[in-house]
């Protein structure tokens, strides 16, 4: 069990960082 999640954190983190990336550009123009 422990090895499922760990492996549905880095699906949701990579998801996440995508977003973050997605406002940090409009920010920046």
């Amino acid at each position: 069990m422990g090895s499922i999640i760990k492996k549905r954190r880095k699906k949701m983190r990579k998801h996440k960082h995508k977003k973050l990336r997605a406002k940090q550009r409009h920010k920046n123009k």
